[in-house]
């Protein structure tokens, strides 16, 4: 049923925005597109849980980066990275937004690490950021830039494999394109992120932001007084955890596998006596508690996307629309983009959406005349599109699960909902006038 999907994800938004718990809603929303697909209540949970088998490593993995994070902080590391920007930024809020949008665009290509960087960078410096009066809402702008924008752009690391992804999509649909050619037509789409990212911190979160006594949250547990993180030194734990990051780097890169990289980081910092065999449990729980809601996330939403699939909801939300589209290619253009929208938003993924939008795109778009890179460039936005601002993709989860170790962060309210306005709506724009121009 082609309604399945729209009045699901209304269903999901609704109820994220009215901050009821993310994986209750994401619950509701997947129990409802199966019930309006003729499933039962009983059969849409068969079908919830069967799928939440997809996410098992990713969420896996999120509970072992968290973990390893934990025994980065434990080993004081992280005090000399916050100490020395406690002395070099000092009031630089703009700058320390953009410095941290360039180290978060950095985990997609050039150190592929994806959100790995999140929980063990910014815990740490939620001190700074509250002395400097930081807005986090820019700050989890920065990074959903980060994570998502450099994939888009450049076929590089996780960018390679998303452009791939849309070649070898299109390719079994009927269009061939090389990957220089996907990539020259993502770079006008990827440039409103770009514009996005500006007026985020240079207009709409420019102000000094105090918390309210409503968001007093809680103490970092293995937070430090900003007067020993500055006088903090380097020693020989340092080196050790440095190995040992080096090494997660070195296999998550090489074997492309993100479970086994954060265990051999986790059981190196063990092994060099970085942290205490004692203290092992300790580590293990405050790791949990970090990324344990991120890796229950992707698991649910692994399911919703099942009951999409399975009940071939996606296709008839198509074919529906194409009916009521006619011959105007702008219009086509922004009903394909809408769809788009619509669809990431619930599944929450961009990689995981684009095979399934470009089987049904490329048919609609030979007919309409598009050419093959404006194809490619309407894939590529519609995939991406609700990616940011979607309460089940890892691009708002990450920036949420790290801004808020101190419970003063909200995942809907101070992520999503900056991150869709500022990203989605440019992305939209500058993707239409892609599919037209190209």
């Amino acid at each position: 049923m082609a309604l399945a999907v729209i009045v699901s994800v209304l269903v999901l938004t609704i109820l994220s925005l009215l901050r009821v718990n993310v994986i209750i809603a994401i619950l509701a929303a997947g129990l409802t597109a199966g019930v309006m697909n003729g499933q039962s209540i009983m059969d849409s949970l068969d079908l919830l849980v069967s799928g939440m088998g997809d996410q098992a490593s990713v969420a896996l993995s999120y509970i072992l980066l968290g973990a390893f994070a934990v025994a980065i902080t434990h080993s004081g590391i992280t005090s000399i990275l916050v100490g020395y920007l406690l002395r070099v930024l000092k009031d630089m809020r703009t700058f320390t937004v953009l410095v941290i949008a360039s180290i978060a665009s950095l985990s997609q290509n050039a150190i592929p690490v994806h959100i790995a960087f999140i929980p063990i960078l910014i815990p740490p410096l939620l001190q700074l950021f509250d002395r400097m009066k930081l807005d986090r809402r820019a700050v989890a702008s920065a990074l959903t830039f980060g994570l998502k924008a450099p994939y888009v752009m450049l076929p590089i690391g996780f960018g390679l494999i998303f452009h791939q992804t849309i070649q070898e999509s299109m390719d079994t649909n009927g269009v061939t394109l090389t990957i220089r050619e996907i990539a020259q037509s993502l770079l006008l789409p990827g440039s409103g992120m770009i514009v996005g990212l500006l007026v985020a911190v240079f207009v709409t979160y420019r102000k000094p932001r105090e918390l309210k006594e409503s968001e007093a949250g809680h103490d970092i547990r293995f937070g430090e007084s900003l007067e020993k993180l500055k006088s903090a030194k380097f020693n020989s734990k340092h080196g050790f955890t440095l190995v040992a990051i080096v090494v997660t780097l070195f296999i998550q890169a090489y074997y492309e596998n993100l479970v086994l990289a954060a265990l051999a980081g986790l059981v190196l910092m063990f092994v060099f006596k970085i942290v205490p065999f004692r203290l092992g449990d300790r580590v293990v729980t405050d790791g949990i508690a970090m990324m344990g809601t991120i890796a229950f996330v992707m698991l649910i939403a692994g399911g919703y996307a099942n009951v999409l699939t399975e009940t071939e909801s996606v296709t008839a939300l198509v074919d529906a629309s194409s009916e009521y589209i006619g011959s105007s290619q702008a219009f086509i253009a922004f009903v394909l983009l809408l769809v788009g929208l619509v669809v990431t938003i619930g599944i929450g993924s961009s990689f995981a959406t684009v095979p399934i939008l470009a089987a049904l795109f490329v048919p609609i778009c030979i007919g309409a005349g598009f050419s093959p890179m404006a194809t490619a460039a309407l894939i590529g936005t519609a995939g991406a599109l609700g990616d940011a601002g979607s309460p089940a993709s890892d691009s708002t989860l990450g920036p949420t699960s790290g801004l808020n170790a101190d419970g003063r962060h909200h995942h809907i309210w101070d992520t999503c909902v900056p991150t869709f306005l500022h990203f989605n709506i440019p992305l939209f724009i500058f993707g239409w006038l892609a599919a037209l121009m190209l």
